[in-house]
């Protein structure tokens, strides 16, 4: 992981307060969410925080990351990849996943089982069916 991340900070003065816009992207490296390989993530990041002047109390119109005129840019940072994060990290987008019998990886050795295999704790509904 690298110690520093190229990033874009634009300060903007409006008559009402300061627009803060982050711009950055941002690589994930994981287990993919289907197979468990390894999984590697690009991801975007764009934020933006207003700072009032006159806040007059309301921490709508604050930023939480400004703090007697010093920018938090590592919180601000983390918490905007946060946001950013897909639900599932892939290896791919159509990454097959398990086999949910076997457990191979079935991105490199497709395959399928013959029967169906049941569980044994459901013997005795399939009896009752057998009996209807």
């Amino acid at each position: 992981m690298p110690d520093k991340v190229p990033a874009e900070l634009a300060i903007t003065k409006a008559s009402t307060g300061t627009v803060l816009d982050l711009a950055f992207t941002t690589r994930l490296h994981g287990p993919c969410y289907r197979c468990l390989d390894d999984a590697v993530l690009e991801v975007p990041i764009a934020a933006r925080e207003y700072q009032a002047t006159n806040p007059e109390g309301s921490d709508d119109l604050r930023t939480p990351y400004l703090h007697d005129d010093n920018l938090d840019l590592g919180a601000w940072s983390r918490d905007a990849v946060a946001l950013a994060l897909p639900d599932k990290i892939l290896c791919r987008l159509d990454c097959a996943g398990l086999c949910p019998v076997c457990g191979k990886n079935l991105n490199t050795a497709p395959h399928a089982h013959e029967e169906e295999l049941t569980d044994s704790r459901w013997s005795a509904l399939e009896s009752l069916r057998e009996k209807l």
